[in-house]
């Protein structure tokens, strides 16, 4: 299953609908392929989200709002799969973290959701990119004009390079986390963050210039040059999506060759999290 973890890295880093198909071509054709990515992953709990619309230049999405009223916000960014259980899962243990934050995910896919890989590669190579970033800068601004004095964004593999990206182009962002994921030089250029990042890769990530260690310690050299608060992480013995706890993502990590398990370094990078958003986000 190493083989897909290539195919992977060229399809984050490119914004091209073609490249991407291209790199995965011949991955899906594969009686592998079928075999793996046959089982349809659900959310199964309970969903304590409110479905709210934000608009934005001519377009409308819908957003999935949890967490207290009036507490800071915290825009968090879906991963390729699209608005699937783990991004959910994450909003909530982000909404009850102390003090309490309002946690926003906006629908990227404008309603579809990549139930297996060659999903998740369509809608990620036609996702625009530039237009993410504008959607996650309403989506701040809907948090700010909705009672958080003060707003933040987060985000998880795809989600993690668009959260740094925000952090240089949208002006509203009060400080940013990315989770193994850092954007090219097309999108944004870290050395122009103009919010305190922070940034957390998995020391055995092989996807090679989006979020290997390679990546993160060039991420790690731009945002110093930026002048701007930053730290960056990599934790050993862990890869790509370490995050990713549930028993369907786990699983999921499992039949993509990633099979390290490390419930310390989960832990330790979510308490690095907490502290970084109290930080910058407390009034």
């Amino acid at each position: 299953m190493a083989s897909t973890q290539p195919l992977l890295c060229r399809a984050l880093h490119s914004f091209s609908r073609h490249a991407v198909a291209a790199n995965f071509a011949g991955f899906i054709s594969t009686p592998t392929f079928s075999r793996i990515y046959a089982t349809r992953y659900m959310a199964s709990a309970a969903e304590p989200f409110l479905k709210v619309q934000i608009q934005r230049d001519d377009t409308t999405f819908d957003a999935y709002v949890v967490g207290k009223e009036n507490a800071p916000g915290i825009v968090v960014v879906q991963e390729w799969w699209g608005v699937d259980f783990e991004v959910k899962n994450h909003a909530q243990k982000i909404a009850n973290l102390a003090p309490g934050y309002r946690a926003l995910i906006p629908d990227l896919y404008r309603g579809k959701v990549g139930l297996d890989v060659a999903e998740a590669q369509h809608l990620m190579g036609g996702l625009d990119w530039p237009g993410a970033v504008k959607d996650i800068g309403a989506s701040v601004q809907w948090l700010k004009a909705n009672g958080s004095p003060k707003v933040g964004v987060t985000g998880f593999c795809m989600g993690g390079a668009l959260s740094i990206a925000s952090a240089v182009l949208v002006p509203e962002v009060d400080a940013a986390v990315g989770f193994y994921g850092a954007p090219s030089a097309e999108l944004a250029d870290a050395a122009k963050a103009k919010a305190p990042v922070q940034a957390h890769f998995g020391e055995l990530d092989s996807f090679v210039g989006f979020s290997d260690v390679t990546a993160a310690k060039q991420l790690e050299e731009k945002l110093k040059a930026s002048g701007v608060p930053s730290e960056v992480y990599i934790y050993p013995g862990v890869g790509h999506a370490f995050l990713n706890d549930s028993p369907e993502g786990k699983q999921r990590r499992k039949d993509m060759g990633l099979n390290d398990d490390d419930p310390a370094a989960i832990e330790l990078a979510w308490s690095r999290f907490s502290s970084w958003m109290n930080k910058y986000l407390s009034s």
